[in-house]
């Protein structure tokens, strides 16, 4: 398995060995060992998270309050999506930044997300299953949005994709207002307190 760091502080793009043959193809998405040298500790697991999109679904950018924080491990078992990481950490030195990895059934690559970073993605074909693996348990008040198509952010919308987005990321906040409302992770406590690979 090869792990690249991406351009955000905390965000690592970890690609698998696949094995393809006539039957199909073997993959695994998540290998501990690899993942603890790159990140520098294991994933802790509290919950998992499987979600099927049409195409030009987008959903995000999602992050949970820090803290407690949530790490995020993601990875696209089927179909094909963009897969955001936005920095939502106030006082990063990338803060407002974002990188983008594709992900879809054959490369099996997989995206993790350190606490304190927003997740958002946009299904490239119909069906697309996305596989989440998340260190922390579902608490609603403590999973935030920031409007995915904040100009300001400005994730690129592939020629031909009109975002089908849900209310909640229809109304969200922009990070500017979000930042204003107090509502982002700090970057500061989150490098004390989480693995930053």
């Amino acid at each position: 398995m090869k792990a690249r760091k991406l351009a955000i502080d905390g965000a690592i793009e970890f690609t698998p060995t696949v094995f393809p043959d006539k039957r199909g193809l073997f993959a695994s998405p998540l290998q501990e060992p690899a993942f603890s040298e790159a990140v520098g500790a294991p994933f802790q697991l509290a919950r998992t998270i499987h979600s099927t999109s049409h195409r030009g679904v987008m959903r995000g950018i999602h992050f949970t309050t820090t803290p407690p924080g949530c790490a995020k491990y993601i990875h696209c078992a089927r179909g094909k999506a963009l897969d955001f990481v936005v920095d939502t950490r106030v006082g990063s030195p990338t803060f407002g930044q974002w990188d983008v990895v594709e992900l879809d059934e054959v490369s099996v690559r997989a995206v993790y997300l350190a606490p304190g970073l927003g997740h958002a993605f946009i299904a490239m074909a119909d069906d697309t299953i996305m596989s989440y693996l998340c260190s922390a348990v579902y608490v609603p008040s403590e999973e935030l949005s920031v409007n995915p198509l904040d100009p300001e952010v400005g994730l690129p919308v592939p020629d031909g994709i009109e975002p089908i987005r849900s209310e909640r990321d229809t109304v969200a906040p922009t990070l500017a207002e979000a930042l204003a409302q107090r509502l982002l992770p700090d970057y500061e406590f989150c490098q004390r307190n989480f693995p930053m690979p």
